[in-house]
């Protein structure tokens, strides 16, 4: 039996929908997802906690919560950014604890633990935590193409994350560059050296997918990742009505429940409509070009939303070539959040100031100095001259949180939303944050902030968004 987890409310809906999809569209069709057969819901993590409390005036607590309410028999499921739990920095060891406790309290069943910059230090906590109150455990492998990264070296990765007690290892893909022969190879060896089950995680950016998908399948695989498919494909996972017929009659898939599949399909068909206005042909379309600028779907509609910003669309493709000559220079790091971010801001930084590293943004710096882990490869010494040593400053704690804050929580929960995201976590808690409706436009994605960056005496503040 092959297991099957549903990605449709997680990372379909943030790879397609901006992750705009609100708790009430998602409730009233859990019940008949739990029927299905899936082994699990990816339904949290990733961008879905920012976002809710971002965006959709949503507490990501009761979010989770109402998910666990609506599934009897399916796992729910939620992707971990190691020590950078849902954030985009690294939090410290009781935040992380706190935070791993909490989320199998409110419901998660399945910890999927990564780290962007496959630096097993900082995924050794959250594992760690996660095994100790009883959750099941699935170690990631990120995968890029590059010089240094080969099937050898990703093995090599497995193994260690193996050696953390870890019930599964997962192979994940987000931009979709995994070729059906690599994907075998990692498969096999990754098998053989960990005697682990072994998941499959891509998007359908490329292409290769779905091929990628049977080839693991034949090697062994016992987890794959798909989503029904009005929100599968694209930069998406591969749907999970193609690989079922794909499959049919090798008994791997037959204890799905095909025709729940289709009803459940239709609901998302019409939900497809209603959040219209957050889709972006960018992310919507198969691009074989990303197997050369490694570009996820995410990042791409991230710098198309930046260069908007600067009235500076047309340089697109600038920004396309230049995204691979600042991930070289920084050592090749896997393109997925937060160093995707990190690496698309610098490359925009770069073409719009007319000067490759004529702003050099702090994320970029702070990877530099080691605060991000360990680099898969060498930094450009040009590069690490110019960026002086400082003191990483002081990892928030409980005990930091202001009075006047504290008396904001509710619950003990509200303090670890203040922890990852204090700005618009006091909004929120304030209720000052006003929720999207499902219709807004494209041109909402305007709003995205995040880096602040200075050129001139002007300073320019840039959201990128998690995809």
């Amino acid at each position: 039996m092959l297991k099957v987890i549903d990605t449709t409310i997680r990372d379909g809906q943030q790879s397609l929908f901006a992750t705009r999809v609100k708790i009430e569209d998602i409730i009233p069709i859990l019940d008949k997802m739990d029927e299905i057969g899936f082994y699990g819901l990816e339904a949290w993590g990733g961008a879905t906690f920012d976002v809710a409390i971002r965006y959709l005036n949503e507490d990501p607590w009761e979010r989770l919560r109402k998910i666990k309410r609506s599934l009897k028999k399916t796992k729910v499921v939620m992707l971990l950014r190691g020590k950078n739990l849902v954030g985009y920095k690294h939090y410290s060891d009781e935040v992380i604890e706190t935070f791993v406790k909490k989320s199998y309290e409110n419901g998660v069943d399945v910890f999927r633990i990564f780290d962007a910059l496959n630096d097993i230090n900082n995924l050794r906590k959250a594992i760690e935590v996660a095994k100790e109150v009883g959750a099941e455990v699935h170690g990631d492998v990120v995968y890029t193409r590059s010089p240094i990264h080969s099937v050898d070296y990703f093995i090599d990765i497995a193994k260690k994350i193996a050696e953390l007690d870890v019930d599964a290892i997962r192979i994940k893909d987000m931009a979709g560059l995994l070729s059906p022969r690599v994907t075998f190879d990692l498969v096999k060896g990754i098998k053989k050296e960990t005697g682990l089950p072994v998941g499959l995680h891509s998007h359908y950016s490329c292409g290769l997918a779905a091929l990628s998908y049977m080839k693991g399948i034949e090697a062994g695989a016992d987890f794959i990742d798909t989503a029904l498919h009005p929100f599968a494909f694209g930069t998406s996972q591969p749907s999970i009505e193609v690989l079922y017929d794909a499959l049919r009659n090798t008994g791997l898939l037959a204890h799905l429940n095909i025709e729940l599949i289709y009803e459940c399909a239709e609901y998302f068909e019409r939900l497809r409509d209603k959040y219209k206005g957050y889709s972006s042909p960018y992310t919507e379309r198969i691009d074989p070009r990303a197997l050369r600028h490694q570009i996820p779907g995410g990042m791409m509609s991230n710098l198309v939303a930046q260069l908007r910003e600067f009235n500076a669309l047309s340089k697109l493709n600038e920004v396309l070539n230049e995204v691979p000559i600042v991930r070289k220079d920084l050592g090749y790091p896997p393109l997925v959040t937060p160093m995707s971010q990190i690496v698309g801001t610098q490359a925009v930084m770069n073409v719009i100031t007319g000067k490759r590293y004529g702003v050099i943004i702090k994320e970029v710096e702070d990877y530099i100095r080691g605060l991000y882990g360990k680099p898969p490869g060498e930094i450009n010494k040009e590069l690490m001259e110019r960026v002086k040593p400082s003191n990483p400053g002081k990892e928030l704690t409980f005990k930091d949180i202001p009075e006047d804050v504290k008396a904001l929580f509710k619950k003990e929960e509200d303090a670890l939303t203040y922890l990852l995201f204090p700005q618009i976590a006091v909004q929120f808690l304030k209720g000052e944050v006003k929720g999207i409706t499902s219709e807004k436009k494209e041109e909402s994605r305007k709003e995205i902030k995040w880096f602040k960056v200075k050129i001139g005496n002007e300073e320019i503040e840039v959201k990128i968004e998690t995809q």
